[in-house]
């Protein structure tokens, strides 16, 4: 049986919950105090509510196969080369950004370049600022990268946002997701300073997903129903009656707005009914464009449109799939690679 773990608590609890029923993978937990649950239509899969700080550690240490995480506590506790992969970078939720936040009154501080310059007129006087995170390896690499050469880390957990003010950090990076926290803690993100933007991915040990086939099979099952409803994002299919006198004829009507004729093109098939002339065409829009693409029908003598949420969208290869292999063959995955 598959391990997957996902968050306890905070804010990618209950979506993470959500996403895997709406890709058809239902958890099972029988009682809010239990740790452990099972998703009974993928071989009774172990689901573990972990600590989001503790998943991508035990996925990478080979105790749990795989898990739901924010994208931030994966790129701050990944070891490099190590066996955690990144298989799917985005989920669709839990979108945040980890931003550089300095205290209002630091009026001449507005970007992350006024920031590098008071760190070396901080040092030129006997001292560094302090900067209070939960993410001290991507501040490091983002500081470096950006000028910021003199500071010291405090490491915290929890609440950062009243460390300015209580004196024991001059300013702090942390996640955000609408600001409102840190304006009601006077404080201010800087521009450039955005650290990551961040969100729900999928994690995987490279090295446990291939251990037999059992086990790669149920994990490309997974992979292939998380890709496909990703992709499916909020896509309709309609389907219309069409009088014409050809499916050739109707086709073209319909191309006649090819941004609304579907992924590749209609799908026009004739209608065996009393009256001659009618063609059923189906095509897929995005969820956006519903009604535009009713209209377009409407436009070209469509009748009975009907419409249905596309649930699964599955292109002829399972890119986290083939990036799980490639990850185990030594060829690696990026630390964060594009959905595709």
């Amino acid at each position: 049986m598959l391990s997957l773990a996902i968050p306890s608590e905070g804010q990618l609890y209950e979506p993470a919950l959500a996403f895997l029923a709406a890709c058809g993978m239902p958890v099972h937990r029988p009682s809010s105090r239990r740790y452990t649950g099972a998703i009974p239509r993928m071989g009774d899969a172990v689901v573990l509510f972990q600590r989001s700080a503790d998943i991508t550690p035990k996925i990478e240490e080979g105790s749990t196969d795989m898990g739901i995480v924010g994208l931030d506590r994966y790129m701050e506790y990944h070891k490099e080369g190590g066996d955690a992969a990144l298989l799917i970078d985005d989920l669709g939720f839990g979108s945040c950004r980890v931003v550089v936040a300095v205290p209002d009154s630091w009026v001449d501080v507005t970007s992350i370049d006024d920031l590098a310059d008071l760190s070396l007129e901080f040092h030129q006087k006997g001292r560094e600022f302090r900067v209070v995170t939960m993410y001290p390896r991507l501040v490091n690499r983002f500081f470096l990268a950006h000028g910021v050469n003199y500071y010291s880390l405090v490491p915290a957990a929890g609440t950062l946002e009243s460390a300015p003010a209580s004196g024991y950090a001059d300013l702090i990076v942390d996640v955000t997701s609408t600001g409102t926290t840190l304006r009601e803690n006077h404080l201010k993100p800087i521009q450039g300073g955005t650290v990551l933007a961040s969100q729900a991915c999928f994690v995987g040990n490279r090295r446990l997903l291939v251990r037999d086939e059992t086990s790669l099979r149920w994990a490309r099952a997974i992979l292939e129903r998380m890709e496909g409803h990703i992709r499916a994002g909020s896509v309709y299919r309609l389907t219309a009656n069409v009088r014409g006198l050809s499916a050739e004829e109707v086709a073209q009507k319909v191309l006649g707005r090819r941004e609304l004729a579907g992924l590749q093109g209609p799908t026009v098939s004739p209608v065996f009914s009393a009256e001659d002339g009618w063609y059923s065409v189906s095509l897929v829009v995005p969820g956006e464009r519903l009604l535009e693409g009713v209209e377009h029908l409407r436009e070209v003598g469509a009748t009975d449109i009907s419409t249905a949420q596309v649930s699964y969208l599955f292109k002829n290869r399972c890119q986290a799939y083939e990036r799980l292999l490639a990850s185990q063959r030594g060829a690696g995955a990026p630390d964060v690679p594009g959905q595709g």
